[in-house]
């Protein structure tokens, strides 16, 4: 295929729009993979607020009927990510996969059920030192706790300066994270302290494997999102066409820079789902 349909956006990158090619070609054997925050759900100010945007359920069942799979990859438990996308019992979604804690956790649709490892014990030392580590080392004034199960994060966007209260929490909750066996995955004015050995590049690289996909999107937000783009580059170099969506830019150029088609948020991607969606069926 030469060109697409001229009401989807163009990617401005050729390995972008030879992507997008592949997924309007093949897309029974295509995987779609999206993150969460961001990029289904708008960022506010507290995450426990945060649900799927109005047009990227409607998008998501209309485009999943057309292509191999769907899968949301989140750094959220994949139930709590679930219930705020509002993905379960949805016509169309029936084979739906949210893949929780960067793939530690997962919820099929067609089963309903979360399958998940037990928990590293550093995040149960981290949970009880946390609150007076922040509070030791003057950190607690406008920052907050994010329990997330399997995973703590750090807010810093209530803050008066966040950008800097950011910057200034980095190295001590490193250490903290280190001292338990813990690693920390910097995010949009938040740092999550989680166990190593899973993002969401190898999330993404599992799952494209086990669908034996010949094309796959991703699209993300953050700079958790940076892993998932550098696979679907690996995969490209090894002949496994991918487009690299970006929703929004202005908090994290990194991801901006390397996308193939940058869309200003949540809403635009539903639009850009349902899109593609139409462009398959026809």
């Amino acid at each position: 295929m030469g060109s697409h349909p001229h009401d989807l956006p163009m990617p401005v990158t050729a390995a972008g729009r030879e992507g997008l090619e592949a997924l309007l070609r093949v897309p029974r054997r295509s995987v779609v993979a999206l993150d969460f925050d961001g990029t289904l759900a708008d960022i506010v100010p507290d995450p426990d607020q945060a649900r799927a945007h109005p047009g990227a359920v409607p998008a998501l069942s209309a485009l999943a009927p057309e292509v191999d799979s769907v899968a949301v990859i989140t750094g959220r438990p994949a139930g709590v990510a679930v219930r705020y996308g509002g993905f379960a019992g949805i016509p169309g979604l029936q084979h739906l996969v949210v893949l929780g804690h960067y793939g530690a956790e997962r919820w099929d649709a067609v089963s309903g059920i979360v399958h998940a490892p037990a928990e590293h014990p550093g995040v149960a030392a981290v949970r009880a030192e946390l609150p007076g580590y922040l509070d030791s080392i003057g950190a607690w004034r406008g920052t907050w706790i994010e329990e997330k199960g399997r995973a703590l994060a750090v807010h810093t966007r209530r803050a008066q300066d966040p950008a800097a209260a950011f910057a200034a929490l980095r190295e001590p909750l490193a250490e903290l994270a280190a001292r338990h066996g813990l690693m920390v995955e910097p995010g949009r004015a938040v740092l999550e302290l989680r166990p190593p050995g899973m993002d969401k590049g190898v999330a993404l690289t599992e799952f494209l494997a086990e669908r034996d996909a010949e094309a796959v999107l991703y699209a993300g937000d953050d700079l958790g999102d940076l892993a998932a783009f550098s696979a679907v580059e690996k995969g490209r170099a090894d002949g496994l066409p991918g487009l690299l969506v970006c929703s929004g830019s202005a908090e994290v150029p990194e991801l901006a820079a390397r996308a193939d088609l940058v869309l200003p948020g949540p809403g635009p991607v539903a639009a850009f789902l349902a899109a593609l969606a139409e462009a398959i069926r026809r």
